[in-house]
């Protein structure tokens, strides 16, 4: 019966969630696409999440759960907005297309490809991609409660430890102009990964070229 009452409370907060939030604030990431999509998904884990920590703390069971759930699903859900509203700005805000944007539920991922980013086996940013990284440090400074990693990643092509360093370095110099752009180092942090986090296969051009990338990825306050 508990059981049965936890999910009718996190359904019910993803309606109230999605009725409150207001249309003109998201745009849809693609033609067809629910502009709600990530708030909603947020509140139903938040739900659920909500519920298990309710049930194992509360006195009372079903009560625990049922305020759990909600609380939970508040708080997911309002993630899901902000992070739904964010990756709308920044894509009207992009000029280069071949920046894509994830909105992953949890965290916004902005996804640079080193080949329009760097030269081969060099860490100096590309001066014609220096704007859009300036207007992706402008988006972050208007969520001062966001944290952000810069990730960099490789092909396999070559050794692993060069890949590794110069994963590293790449990572260090997308971060350096959004701290340029004015986003505090305290919000920031780096890390390379080489090789070793691939998204395609390293088998064909086009794969390896999808590895190359440099990862912005973005973290709301839960708060």
């Amino acid at each position: 019966m508990a059981i049965s009452k936890t999910i009718i409370a996190a359904s019910s907060a993803v309606f109230l969630l999605g009725a409150c939030t207001n249309p003109a604030s998201l745009t849809a990431t693609s033609v067809g696409e629910d502009p709600y999509k990530k708030t909603k998904e947020g509140a139903l884990v938040g739900g659920v999440l909500g519920a298990g920590i309710g049930a194992l703390t509360g006195t009372n069971t079903a009560t625990a759960a049922l305020a759990g759930a909600a609380v939970g699903a508040i708080a997911g859900g309002a993630i899901g907005a902000q992070l739904d509203k964010q990756a709308a700005e920044l894509r009207q805000e992009l000029s280069n297309d071949g920046i894509s944007i994830t909105n992953a539920g949890d965290r916004m991922i902005v996804s640079v490809p080193n080949d329009i980013t760097f030269a081969t086996d060099s860490a100096e940013v590309n001066p014609a991609l220096r704007s859009d990284l300036d207007r992706v440090a402008a988006n972050l400074l208007k969520y001062p409660d966001n944290t952000v990693q810069v990730i960099g990643h490789t092909d396999s092509d070559g050794e692993a430890g060069y890949n590794q360093s110069l994963s590293e370095r790449r990572a260090n110099s997308v971060a350096d102009i959004l701290q340029t752009g004015g986003v505090p180092y305290t919000r920031l942090t780096t890390a390379g990964r080489g090789e070793d986090a691939p998204i395609a296969s390293n088998l064909t051009d086009d794969g390896k070229a999808q590895n190359r990338r440099v990862e912005i990825v973005v973290f709301p306050n839960e708060a």
